[in-house]
């Protein structure tokens, strides 16, 4: 039995288009399935007309006094930098988070199929690559 051996160009677009799909329809989901965030909160803080903020226990300015008393600035900043990071795992974030690495994936694969080198044609029987055979 013979196998046909597939095209890696249509393979690899297949396969981008697969991981877009499925990655949208992931984030979609954890989207739509995303609560709010409100665990920690102390309280809220009015901004003017009908918007509240959290006031979390990370914010206040004794704990931001704590960090740079211990660590300096730098400590204030790598704080500021890891919760950036932590929140990027949570709720709509992540949804974003799941869009934006499903996109770059998808494309980084379709770039790659575009960018292969031609697949070399197999030759007829009786050929050699230095000329006929007679």
């Amino acid at each position: 039995m013979r196998w046909k051996t597939a095209d890696p160009h249509k393979c690899l677009n297949l396969i981008g288009a697969i991981v877009l799909v499925v990655g949208l329809l992931s984030a979609a989901s954890i989207y739509l399935m995303a609560r709010g965030e409100s665990s920690g909160v102390l309280g809220y803080e009015d901004g003017g007309g009908s918007a509240a903020y959290p006031i979390m226990p990370d914010d206040s300015k004794q704990y931001i006094r704590g960090l740079q008393l211990y660590g300096g600035t730098a400590n204030v900043l790598a704080d500021e930098l890891r919760r950036w990071f932590d929140g990027l795992w949570h709720g709509k974030s992540l949804a974003y988070t799941v869009a934006f690495i499903t996109i770059v994936i998808s494309a980084g694969l379709i770039y790659a199929a575009n960018h292969l080198p031609p697949r070399p044609e197999p030759q007829a029987r009786g050929e050699c690559s230095r000329g006929k055979i007679e």
